[in-house]
């Protein structure tokens, strides 16, 4: 239907009128006085110009309404609501800032950013505050009693994140019952990081006094102490309780699970003890349960029922026990267990199968048996942790197929057998297969998705895998550790296959029925990625590779290789060699001393070393020079190994008369140091064994095959060996058995061995440099000439020039400290005179 063009005429004026009003509504809505105030508040404030995303755009020429941050009313055109999160805003707030002019903010987000500053009283300006955001802004000191009078408050947040520094907000005066008396609308608080140090529960009584509305309490890592007092069963409302990290030492109250609307109960590391309550896991509408990291609290589980809303269970690192039941795979939500870390038993439940939500799986350190149940239906798997267990049986291939999300796998230390699936190696984001210590038989497959593989770790050491290493591993680009070492593999392999591995740091091959040719391609290998941990033990390799341009090798294990000649010395080069083992080869002679500033260990036991003996460092902490034939001075160290070589002379008793007389200063705080254990077996001691303090400790394991020694815990002394043990006693007098004195011998075959020892059994005690949770290859340490033992000799005499390295081994710090006082001596000349061992027999 056509409009008549009069009718047009008259409908113009108030088409115009109309549309200009809207104009003036949508483009008019930023008050002059806001936008002066914004801009007011961005050129008092200092921030990264590169980082921000809101304050660069806000200028005088645009609606300050549209500005990113800022929300308006619609009718009046004030701001309302200020967010400033993330603007890497630094320095201070101003109290005279325009931001405590805009009096009608309801809303109010300064959030993680670094202010630095303690917070402003201005805050009280702000009465028509709803929400308070200001965690993790860096806002330092005492919280202001300002923010109390923002009654009208409904959440409030003050935490701050312990991870990004800086010092914490406090709560002391006022306190926690100054801060919320007057805050009764408050349905959200969090203060996690504040340090409030309430003595007592003071604070659990005042906040069921002053919010009974609240539903979200947060407040980790707040100094709080314990117990959790009843009358937090008033605030009915709460669905959110963070607690972790505080020292309420208590146990967790019954009326928890009378909470009907709880959704989140967060209390890790809180020092609670006791035993959980059963009825907190039935909670229908629970869904985040952490209670990790209390290592005296106690509990089982219950049965489960379908109707639990559970997603999160996180109990890792505490006391419970018992078995999972079977019930657990009705909880069709539950995402991410850890259990790890406790005394659980018996199957891991076939129902867990059922959980399709389930993305991260730890029941490490437990006492699980039994086989691993297929987790084929829980498409979104990323992580499954089994690791020192006590599971069984093969592993089916059909276990991991379909799992494209999988990134971490570890099932170390349990006793699998069967081949090794193949489908864990097609799986392209895996980034960790960690399969050692088990019982995988069979060839290793090849990985047929090298290309696009993430894998950066592969350990299958100490299992009984057989035939070659695939040629797909050496194109694994990622790859950091492979560690293989203690199988039976076999075949040839060129070092320098491994110069594809770019970013490889750990390669470990020992033990194995392996060749590695070190001489072919490049022979200073400078190609070679740069390693930080090689151990190619029974290796074959019949000569040292050439490892002058790994500068960053802190261990080096080439063992047990036939290596001939002398130690190169670019071995000396290695300046942050921490251990090095070149024992069980045929090596001669030192090219130069191995004085390497942060060497630990050092291992040539079983060589063919001859001449003077070389000095390890004062700071070192185990050495072997067993089985070579060295001769000349005897320097000691903490824990030294020199039995069967060819000293002479007399051992200098000037700083072994006793412990305390080697105290470094006479530090009386090293007192407490202990034998552990004591090794002085198939000697010529003779005398009384000392009955005080830690000798009574010690069995009879440490002192068979002497004789002449009596006491407990030998036999009964009887007037015989007291008087066989009062020949030389003026010399004995000077020996006090709170040290002891390793034996002496002559000749090829005898020598000392151990001064003094470290608190563990040879192969268990050589300490590794750094990342303890690494295996170690079984057979590193095994040694079949039981060197451990204290070996004498009747002509136990030494000649020539000798030196005393007074050392000693804190054992609270594992640390060697060396008496630099302690210095060279020249003996007298060898004589059939000369005072024998039974001069420093006990008396």
């Amino acid at each position: 239907m056509k409009i008549p063009l009069f009718t047009w005429l008259f409908l113009i004026p108030f088409l115009t009128i109309f549309f200009g009003v809207n104009v003036f509504l949508v483009s008019g809505q930023c008050r002059k006085d806001q936008q002066s105030l914004l801009l007011q508040l961005k050129n008092s404030l200092e921030f990264d110009r590169s980082v921000s995303a809101k304050l660069v755009k806000w200028n005088s020429t645009s609606d300050c309404c549209e500005w990113p941050g800022i929300t308006c009313d619609e009718g009046s055109g004030r701001v309302i609501s200020l967010d400033l999160s993330f603007e890497s805003i630094t320095g201070g707030l101003d109290d005279s800032s325009g931001l405590f002019s805009l009096q009608f903010l309801h809303s109010l987000n300064l959030s993680f950013n670094s202010f630095s500053t303690a917070l402003p009283v201005g805050f009280a300006n702000l009465t028509d505050l709803i929400s308070l955001n200001l965690s993790s802004a860096g806002f330092t000191g005492q919280i202001p009693n300002d923010i109390s009078k923002l009654t009208k408050l409904v959440s409030l947040d003050l935490s701050a994140n312990s991870f990004l520094g800086g010092p914490p907000l406090k709560l002391e005066q006022p306190n926690l019952a100054t801060l919320v008396q007057n805050l009764t609308h408050l349905t959200e608080l969090l203060l996690d990081g504040v340090n409030i140090s309430a003595h007592g529960n003071d604070w659990c009584k005042a906040l069921s006094s002053s919010l009974p509305n609240l539903k979200v309490l947060s407040m980790s890592n707040c100094y709080l102490s314990g117990p959790l007092d009843v009358s937090l069963a008033k605030l009915q409302s709460l669905s959110i309780i963070r607690l972790s990290g505080n020292n309420l030492s208590t146990p967790v109250p019954e009326f928890l699970a009378n909470y009907s609307k709880l959704t989140a109960l967060q209390l890790s590391s809180c020092q609670l003890n006791g035993i959980f309550p059963q009825a907190i896991f039935q909670v229908p509408t629970l869904e985040i349960l952490d209670l990790s990291y209390n290592e005296f609290l106690q509990g089982s589980f219950p049965e489960f029922h379908q109707n639990l809303s559970l997603r999160t269970l996180l109990l890792s690192n505490s006391i419970f026990s018992g078995t999972l039941p079977q019930s657990i795979g009705e909880l069709e939500k539950l995402s991410r267990i850890e259990l790890a870390g406790n005394n659980f038993t018996g199957p891991i439940p076939n129902s867990m199968a059922n959980l399709t939500q389930l993305f991260y799986l730890d029941l490490s350190s437990n006492k699980f048996t039994g086989t691993l149940p297929s987790f084929r239906k829980s498409k979104n798997l990323t992580y499954v942790d089994v690791y020192h267990n006590q599971l069984t049986g093969e592993i089916p291939s059909s276990h991991w197929e379909g799992l494209r999300s999988l990134t971490y796998v570890d099932l170390r230390n349990n006793a699998f057998n069967g081949s090794i699936p193949s489908s864990l190696f097609a799986i392209p984001p895996l980034q960790k297969i960690q399969l050692s210590n088990n019982r995988f038989g069979g060839q290793i497959p090849e990985f047929p998705n090298v290309s696009s593989s993430l894998l950066d770790t592969l350990d299958l050491s100490s299992n009984k895998l057989e035939g070659p290493i695939p040629s797909s591993v050496f194109g694994l680009a990622k790859l950091n550790v492979l560690e293989l070492s203690s199988n039976k593999l076999n075949g040839t392999l060129q070092l320098n296959w491994i110069q594809k591995l770019l970013n490889l740091t750990t390669l470990g091959l020992s033990y194995n029925n392996l060749r590695v040719n070190a001489s072919g391609g490049n022979s200073n290998m400078s190609s070679l990625p740069q390693i930080k941990k090689l151990r190619l033990a029974s290796c074959d390799l019949g000569m040292f590779p050439d490892l002058r341009n790994q500068s960053k090798l802190f261990h080096l294990d080439l063992s047990d290789n036939q290596i001939t000649g002398p130690v190169p010395g670019w071995i000396s080069e290695l300046s942050l060699l921490q251990y090095l083992n070149l024992s069980r080869n045929l090596l001669v002679d030192l090219e130069r001393p191995l004085s390497l500033p942060g060497l630990s260990i050092l291992d040539l036991h079983h060589n063919q070393l001859q001449g003077s003996i070389p000095v390890p460092p004062s700071y070192i902490t185990y050495v072997d020079y067993s089985s070579n034939k060295f001769s000349s001075f005897i320097p000691l160290t903490s824990i030294v190994d020199l039995a069967f070589n060819q000293f002479r002379g007399n051992l200098p008793n000037i700083c072994l008369k006793t412990w305390e007389g080697m105290m470094e200063g006479g530090n009386r705080s090293l007192e407490h140091i202990r034998y552990d254990p004591l090794k002085l077996t198939n000697g010529l001691l003779v005398g009384r064994i000392p009955t005080g303090n830690q000798f009574q400790t010690f069995s009879s394991d440490s002192f068979e095959g002497n004789q002449g020694l009596c006491g407990p815990p030998l036999i009964a002394c009887s007037k015989t060996n007291e008087s066989k043990s009062t020949r030389g006693s003026n010399q004995r007098k000077e020996f006090d058995w709170q040290f002891i004195v390793p034996g002496l011998g002559f000749g090829l075959g005898s020598g000392i061995v151990v001064a003094p020892l470290l608190y563990y059994a040879r192969g268990d005690w050589r300490i590794q440099p750094e990342e303890t949770s690494e295996e170690e290859d079984n057979t590193d340490a095994a040694d079949d000439d039981n060197d451990d033992e204290v070996e004498v000799d009747n002509e136990d005499y030494f000649g020539g020039r000798y030196c005393v390295f007074c050392t000693k081994l804190d054992i609270t710090i594992k640390k060697v400290i060396h008496d630099p006082k302690c210095v060279c001596y020249q003996s007298p000349p060898i004589s059939s005179s000369s005072s024998s061992f039974s001069s420093f027999s006990p008396s």
